[in-house]
């Protein structure tokens, strides 16, 4: 028989064995969190992080890393900025496929004082990408990729706007997120997949791919997004969704 944990949402795929372990994940990303809250949990949890999500729960950071090497033509000199950069799972990723100018950004200090210590990151910013400016100049990377860093509290629909900005003219945006967010998180409900396309119609980035992945976290379906950036830094638009 199944094992249900009364009260935790979205368990459909989750096995039986990785369900405490998924409970663990939800305490991230319960409705209505904060991202201070949110920044509070992963300090407090950031030495057992990656027991949680080792790679039997969790492959959103390969998926991560090969989609930068598939658009890249597996060019080694390109500036990477890892978003949500947690303990450094995506940036060892990077590593193992010869990546070397690789950033990190995480809010959690715990978190990055982790990734710190592997030394896959050429430089660190322990900041939020939350539509005010990070201390990040206009233009600076060939390529911004998240992997894990979409979810309640996390980065909010505003964030694209960031990520448009600090990507050079003809660069790309790697999304990998959980595909259920789409429903469950309520500032992506109806508003993540429009605004996107609002960006794409105001000329600032065009999708170059869409997908839903298979046995992206604990049993459950991952989405990717390939975005590229037509422009140079960011164009205020008006729009309802930020």
């Amino acid at each position: 028989m199944a094992k249900n944990l009364s009260g935790l949402p979205n368990q459909d795929g989750v096995p039986d064995t990785d369900m405490d372990a998924y409970k663990q994940d939800y305490e991230a990303h319960r409705a209505g969190i904060s991202t201070e809250e949110c920044i509070k949990y992963y300090n407090r949890t950031a030495e057992k992080y990656e027991q949680t999500f080792n790679p039997d729960r969790y492959q959103g950071y390969v998926m991560a890393a090969d989609m930068v090497k598939k658009y890249t033509k597996d060019d080694k000199s390109i500036k990477i900025l890892d978003i949500g950069a947690g303990t450094g799972l995506l940036g060892e990723q990077l590593k193992n496929r010869d990546f070397t100018d690789v950033d990190g950004l995480e809010p959690s200090s715990e978190m990055l004082k982790i990734a710190t210590e592997k030394g896959v990151y050429q430089q660190y910013y322990c900041d939020t990408l939350d539509g005010k400016n990070v201390k990040i100049p206009d233009d600076r990377y060939d390529v911004v990729v998240s992997s894990g860093a979409m979810g309640e509290g996390h980065i909010p629909c505003n964030g694209l706007c960031e990520m448009i900005r600090i990507v050079k003219q003809g660069g790309l945006a790697i999304i990998v997120m959980k595909e259920g967010y789409l429903e469950l998180v309520m500032e992506y409900k109806d508003r993540l997949e429009p605004f996107m396309e609002e960006l794409e119609k105001s000329g600032q980035w065009k999708q170059l791919e869409r997908t839903v992945v298979s046995n992206y976290s604990f049993g459950q379906n991952g989405l990717i997004f390939v975005y590229k950036v037509l422009q140079s830094g960011f164009k205020p638009i008006i729009s309802k969704f930020i």
